[in-house]
């Protein structure tokens, strides 16, 4: 009995996709030294920026920034001598839980993230240090709300390939980081909890950071 065209469409689209994820797993797994040298661009729409912070010492509130971005320069043959920029935009917060009326407003303003005086986050690295296969510490001066302090990165390598004719025809790279930073460091010290209590907004604050970056092009690649 012949197929419907449905069935002939479906049938298409699942061999088109077996076909696609098997080359994603080979390209997955070749060295980070074939992966080309140069620029590389933030893939926004597969990276995240989370922070939290110790509330009350029962629970650490989660928010994140939508809009940020970075470059990357690397030569994955020698990635101790690469280097990162981040700019984020400080309005862009993001509150994960509803909020109460008025609260992202409030966050927004001058006791906490100040965005109407430092509309920008900015990170800029000062040097990379080497600790494992796929691990490294970067170290970065941040500039927060007028302020620059330095702050460090613990960064895990994910992989990366050189590019998917078509698909994906860009070398992709991945990182995982998280890091901490003392937000009265940053002049932020409304809500600090008085000594010895946890009755307050914590002073350290944790973040994490998932990124991929695209970068060269592939080459001698149909990208039609």
């Amino acid at each position: 009995m012949p197929r419907s065209p449905e069935r002939r469409l479906l049938s298409a689209f699942c061999v088109g996709a077996a076909m696609l994820l098997s080359s994603l797993a080979a390209h997955a797994e070749s060295p980070a030294a074939d992966l080309p040298a140069g620029s590389y661009k933030l893939d926004k729409y597969h990276s995240t920026l989370v922070f939290r912070a110790d509330h009350l010492g029962f629970s650490f509130y989660s928010a994140s920034f939508a809009d940020f971005d970075a470059t990357l320069q690397i030569d994955p043959a020698d990635p101790a001598k690469a280097s990162v920029n981040v700019d984020i935009s400080t309005a862009s917060l993001h509150l994960t839980a509803p909020p109460q009326d008025g609260f992202r407003n409030m966050l927004l303003g001058p006791d906490w993230l100040n965005a109407g005086d430092h509309p920008t986050i900015t990170y800029r690295s000062t040097g990379i240090e080497l600790t494992g296969a796929d691990t490294a510490v970067v170290s970065g001066d941040l500039t927060f709300r007028g302020k620059t302090r330095p702050v460090e990165l613990n960064v895990r390598f994910n992989g990366g390939y050189t590019g998917l004719a078509v698909y994906d025809p860009q070398a992709r790279i991945g990182f995982s980081a998280t890091g901490t930073l003392r937000r009265s460091d940053f002049g932020m010290s409304y809500g600090l909890p008085p000594e010895g209590s946890n009755l307050g907004v914590g002073d350290e604050d944790e973040f994490v950071i998932e990124a991929e970056f695209n970068g060269p092009p592939l080459k001698d690649a149909d990208t039609r």
